[in-house]
């Protein structure tokens, strides 16, 4: 029996947790695979055979489908738990080239590529798809074409010069709350480079990810805000891209450690001090700092 639960989708890619509970030495009916796809094992084995050959997949080593191939499956050691990764066409030549093929079935997955899986996995569960599950999609997605591809890719680092147009490019249009800058991909569709890349330049520039940066500029937005007094919380977090008021409360207690409304009663003026009229020495005194018990 195959259970698949989908972990984060936008038009360019999909994450799917796919689980697995055959057991069964024979292979299954070949099916075609429509899509560039990798595949991650979490727990577990199996066998996946392609063009007659079959290959041994756990987690230390992962798959590679490509558009038009003819696989076959089998689990002779019991069920199994993945990571499916869909690609889009566009998506995947922005990161592979158009030159480049696969030079093997399966590739080894290397301590870096396995802690790249799991960011992958808790990015989705911060809820933010369009910039950190993104982000980390691309850098698992960079890796893994370095790995199982041949040829010139276009993921080779750019000039210090691009790298810096690049990096100022993106923060004008992050800072100005240009529509393209509501996702990493289509941020970087509108620079001309992959998101793999623009992530890489924001690190080399910056120290940071584009993910971070971005967040940086959404938390000043939203202090400016409390500073302002809003008290609806729900309009600041749907003004400011968050999918709704927890996700932004969560994001501000994570990075300041406050909720939005605590941040907001801190960054809220005290009224001023009404002065108390006290009796010395036979004269009155206006003096707003005099103990009341005097």
């Amino acid at each position: 029996m195959l259970t698949v639960v989908p972990v984060a989708t936008r038009p360019g890619f999909d994450v799917e947790a796919v689980t697995c509970c055959d057991d069964h030495t024979q292979w299954s009916v070949p099916e075609v695979c429509y899509e560039y796809r990798v595949v991650l094992v979490r727990r577990g084995r199996f066998r996946r055979r392609v063009a007659g050959v079959p290959t041994d997949i756990d987690p230390a080593v992962a798959y590679l489908g490509t558009p038009g191939e003819e696989e076959s499956f089998a689990h002779p050691m019991g069920g199994d738990v993945c990571t499916a990764i869909g690609v889009a066409p566009e998506l995947w030549r922005s990161l592979a080239g158009d030159g480049a093929g696969p030079t093997a079935q399966a590739f080894y997955v290397d301590p870096r590529l396995d802690l790249a899986h799991r960011r992958l996995l808790a990015a989705a569960r911060s809820g933010d798809v369009d910039f950190a599950v993104a982000e980390e999609l691309s850098a698992l997605l960079a890796a893994a074409i370095d790995r199982a591809m041949s040829g010139p890719t276009p993921l080779a680092d750019a000039s210090n010069e691009r790298t810096r147009s690049l990096v100022a490019t993106a923060r004008h249009a992050i800072a100005d709350g240009d529509p393209t800058s509501d996702t990493l991909f289509s941020l970087a569709e509108l620079l001309d480079v992959s998101p793999y890349r623009l992530s890489r330049a924001f690190s080399r520039a910056l120290g940071v990810s584009v993910t971070h940066y971005r967040q940086r500029v959404r938390i000043g937005r939203a202090l400016d805000r409390l500073e302002e007094g809003e008290r609806n919380l729900g309009l600041l977090a749907a003004d400011l891209g968050y999918a709704d008021q927890a996700h932004l409360t969560r994001t501000m207690r994570r990075h300041l450690g406050f909720t939005p409304a605590t941040l907001r009663r801190l960054l809220t003026p005290a009224p001023e001090t009404r002065p108390i009229r006290v009796e010395r020495g036979g004269h009155r005194a206006d003096r707003p700092d005099f103990p009341r018990w005097i």
